[in-house]
Formats: C-alpha cells, sequence, structure tokens
C-alpha cells in the first residue's frame, strides 16, 4: 500500500491555525486582523489532530519504554520552538501535563485548509453508515419551517452555519441572542430563522462584525443519557493511526489527560491490516458503553475508522460519542480535518469548502498556493515553513516589533510565487518593513533572490527589505542580491535580521 499521500501531510509545510495565531498574537500585546473559524461542527473544541511526520523524513522508530520520543528531534530545534513543540506534541497524545506551570505561549493547532461546515461533516458521516442526528439543511427561513415540520421530533433544534466556535453564545445582528436554539414548536423555528438567515453573527472566534449565516441546520434534539469520547488521529510515534477514547465527553478532553490520565484509552491501528473486532470492541467497553450498547458502539467505531481511511482524514474526533434513553449511540457531534495532499483523490470533498469566510487576501494567497494570515503589526514575514515564520514573528515581537502577517511560502516554491507573495505583503498599507527569512533545505535560495529583485523592480518597492538567507545555494543568491543594485539590506542570522528589520520601522 501507498502511503506517501497520507504521510506528506506535514506540519511544517501545512501551517497553523488562524484561531491558534491570533491567540498566540493576543497573548504577546498585538491584535490579529480577523478571519474565519476553523470548527467541522462542534459545540465544543477538543485536542487538536497530532503533527503527522515531517517532509521527507521516514518515520521514526518506536521508542525504548520510558524513553521520550520527542527529545532527539526537540532537541535540535531552537529551544523557545523546541519548548513549545514538545509540549504540544505531549498534550496531543493525551498525556498529562509535566509542568506544574502554563507557558504563556498558548499551543499551536496543526493548520488544514479545508474546513467543512456541521451540517457537510455529518453528512459525511450520515452516509457512510455513522449515526447521526436527523437533520436538514435550510437557506431561507421557510426552509426552515418546512424542515422543522418534515422532522416530526418531539424537540428542535436550530443551529446558525458559519465556521467559528461559540455560536450558542453569539450574538445576530439583527438582535436575536445565540446562534443555537432549541424548541418543541416548528413555527418558532421558522420564526428565528428569519433572525438568522441574512444577518451577521459574531462570536468570540468572528470579527467584531460578525460572520453573515447563509444557511441554518435544523435537526433533531435527541436526549444525551451519557456522553464519551471518541477520535481517531494520524500519531507519528505509532507510524500510524490510533483510536482515542475515554467515558468523559462532552468537555475538553485535554482537561480529563490532566486530572485523570487513567482514563484516557488508545489502540494503535496497523494501518494494513485495519480495525480489530476485538479493538472496537475493546475501546467500546472502556467507554463504558454495556450489553447491547457495547456491539453498538464497537459497530460505529469501526465504521468511524472505515470513514477515517476513506475520505483520507488526519483526524476524526467525536465529542461527545453518546447514548440515548433509548438505547441508541449517536455521534452528537464531530469535526473532521483532512490532508490537503489528497485532494487529487478528494475531489468531492475539497469543493465543498466554502472559502467566503475567509479575508480577501488569505483567498487570493491561496491561489499561489501561500499560506497567509494577516496580524495589525508593521513589519511583513516572508518565510518558508510554518515553524519558521511562527519563530520569525516571535523574534520580531521580542525586538520591540510587531508582525503585520503570517505568511509561509511552503517547500517547492517558484520565482512566481516569490513574486505574489511580494504583491500581497506590498499591498497591506500597514506595512513599513519587510523581512525575508528563508533556510534553504529543498527551497533553492537563489529562486528567492531572483523573486525578490524582480518583484523589487516590478513593484517599485518602496519599504525597507531586510534579507536573511541561509541553506542551498546560499552563495549564489547573496551574490544576485548584493549585485542587484537595489536597497536591500542583508543579516548574517534571524536575530540580525529582526533587530535590522525593527530598527528600519525606528527610523521612520
Amino acid at each position: 500500500m501507498n502511503l506517501g499521500p497520507r504521510w506528506r501531510s506535514s506540519w511544517v509545510t501545512q501551517g497553523f491555525d488562524r484561531g491558534s495565531l491570533r491567540s498566540v498574537a493576543a497573548s504577546q500585546g498585538h491584535q490579529a486582523r480577523p478571519g474565519g473559524g476553523g470548527v467541522a461542527g462542534g459545540r465544543r473544541r477538543a485536542a487538536p489532530p497530532l503533527p503527522p511526520p515531517f517532509l521527507f523524513q521516514p518515520p521514526p522508530a518506536l521508542p525504548a519504554p520510558g524513553q521520550d520520543p520527542l527529545a532527539g528531534f526537540l532537541d535540535k530545534m531552537a529551544a523557545p520552538v523546541g519548548a513549545q513543540a514538545r509540549k504540544l506534541l505531549r498534550d496531543l497524545v493525551l498525556r498529562p501535563p509535566l509542568l506544574a506551570a502554563r507557558s504563556q505561549v498558548v499551543q499551536l493547532t496543526s493548520r488544514r485548509w479545508l474546513n467543512l461546515q456541521e451540517y457537510q461533516s455529518k453528512k459525511l458521516m450520515s452516509d457512510n453508515g455513522v449515526k447521526v442526528q436527523r437533520f436538514f439543511v435550510a437557506d431561507t427561513a421557510s426552509e426552515a419551517l418546512e424542515a422543522a415540520k418534515r422532522l416530526n421530533a418531539k424537540e428542535i433544534v436550530l443551529k446558525a452555519q458559519i465556521l467559528a466556535g461559540g455560536r450558542g453564545k453569539g450574538v445576530f445582528s439583527s438582535g436575536l441572542k445565540g446562534g443555537v436554539h432549541l424548541t418543541k414548536d416548528p413555527k418558532v423555528v421558522g420564526q428565528l430563522a428569519k433572525q438568522m438567515i441574512g444577518y451577521n453573527l459574531a462570536t468570540k472566534q468572528t470579527p467584531k462584525e460578525g460572520v453573515k449565516v447563509k444557511k441554518v441546520m435544523v435537526a433533531e434534539a435527541l436526549d444525551i443519557s451519557r456522553e464519551t469520547y471518541l477520535a481517531i488521529l494520524m500519531d507519528r510515534s505509532c507510524n500510524g493511526p490510533v483510536l482515542v477514547g475515554s467515558p468523559q465527553g462532552g468537555v475538553d478532553i485535554e482537561e480529563v489527560a490532566a486530572s485523570n490520565p487513567e482514563l484516557i484509552f488508545k489502540e494503535q491501528i496497523d494501518i494494513i491490516e485495519g480495525i480489530k473486532d476485538s479493538q472496537a470492541q475493546r475501546m467500546a467497553e472502556n467507554l463504558g458503553f454495556l450489553g447491547p450498547l457495547k456491539n453498538q458502539a464497537a459497530d460505529q467505531i469501526k465504521k468511524l475508522y472505515n470513514l477515517f481511511l476513506k475520505i483520507d482524514a488526519t483526524q476524526v474526533e467525536v465529542n461527545p460519542f453518546g447514548e440515548t434513553p433509548e438505547g441508541q449511540v449517536v455521534c452528537f457531534d464531530a469535526k473532521i480535518n483532512f490532508d490537503d495532499n489528497a485532494e487529487f483523490r478528494q475531489k468531492d470533498i475539497f469543493a465543498m469548502d466554502d472559502k467566503s469566510e475567509n479575508e480577501p487576501i488569505e483567498n487570493e494567497a491561496a491561489r499561489y498556493d501561500l499560506k497567509y494570515i494577516g496580524l495589525d503589526g508593521n513589519i511583513a514575514c516572508f518565510v518558508n515553513g510554518a515553524g519558521l515564520a511562527m519563530a520569525t514573528c516571535d523574534i520580531i515581537f521580542l525586538n520591540g516589533g510587531k508582525p503585520a502577517n503570517f505568511l509561509d511560502l511552503g517547500g517547492g516554491v517558484k520565482e512566481s510565487q516569490v513574486y505574489q507573495a511580494f504583491k500581497l505583503l506590498t499591498a497591506d498599507p500597514k506595512v513599513e518593513a519587510i523581512l525575508v527569512n528563508i533556510f534553504g533545505g529543498i527551497v533553492n535560495c537563489a529562486i528567492i533572490a531572483n523573486g525578490i529583485t524582480k518583484a523589487c523592480r516590478e513593484l517599485e518597492l518602496k519599504v525597507p527589505l531586510v534579507v536573511r538567507l541561509e541553506g542551498t545555494n546560499v552563495h549564489e543568491a547573496q551574490n544576485i542580491l548584493s549585485n542587484s543594485g537595489l536597497p536591500i539590506t542583508s543579516a548574517v542570522d534571524l536575530e540580525d535580521a529582526a533587530k535590522k528589520a525593527v530598527a528600519s520601522v525606528a527610523k521612520k
């Protein structure tokens, strides 16, 4: 079996979640510009997926008992980034925290560029035999009313569909409070939908003005007699998928891992052999399903795993994975992350991606395979690799500056992409300086240098430009820049680059 496309998805080359970056920015004292959220559909946010192996790096051998599998790799990283990554990865495999003090640096989550609405994720599950609530999707208030009547349910839940968490506590521009409502009267569904569809919903994860609601989900409201947690995710230390579960669901799983680690159960799955009946049964038992519910839960677990493989997911997380008083095992809430390297064989799924909630500049960047997230500073960052981009933002801040963006060129960058990246950066009126930080591994520094000089000439760059290059063909690249006759400031390392970029802004 060819595992290439599944394993090539890289933490470094994929970037990070917008919400996480904005949280980091806020913790450091600067405000990120708003953008779309990233939940596939859930009332609660839980553990992010484990980053897959790094590009072109073979999966590591399993560590000896008691050995830290992250130590060798992370020791090679810069100290601040290494410490942050160590905590992140340990949390992701649901180990209890090793340090009592909480880090001031907000954890990063693996960025997946495909975000589905809640109803889309649940439809994928339903179409593959996974038990979810009965639901309909409506574009208008009249459609919502008709859907409520067709459900013929004792109680109905109406949910605004946007890519952001905290919908239940959100506020609409119509004055309606709450993006999630329960009612037993179908007529109320129609009345509520009138105040939802076409209006902006503002939550803690949206811009201040909120995000326009175009659709609502009208679903059967089921009572939950017991909540558990279930997830399937890729774990690099196990060289494949891992089934993770806990009998304590409906809450943040990180809290359970910290306070009651004995309630976290894991099953390593051989990706060649697939999930075994014994593994599904054992997980169902560990989750506390008894009698007929145990077999039912095991069957749902196997179907979720089959879905995980079929759609090239990197994570399928169900919280809560619960049971009803009537004796049904139901996936009440789901978050699905996809391997974007598998887009070529998942065209139908990727066609569902709604980018209307993104900032226009993010969509423009995506056209050229660039990863862009706007921040509110004045020093633009032009970097290859999400980890290096994050470190660059940090070091600018540590030297008294504020990053204007997070821009990741990725690995196989071309000269045309460099030019387009400069167009994006210079189009931002807040940008007063540009810092280029390139570490050439699979990236050819000479290509970057040629792209920089072309962009500077054609765009008539008006702001200071600081460039730090290291790695493949760096000497040729430095010659290209020095012989260009352009006012480009060279830097010997990242610290030097950050200081020079901050100083160039201070002179203005």
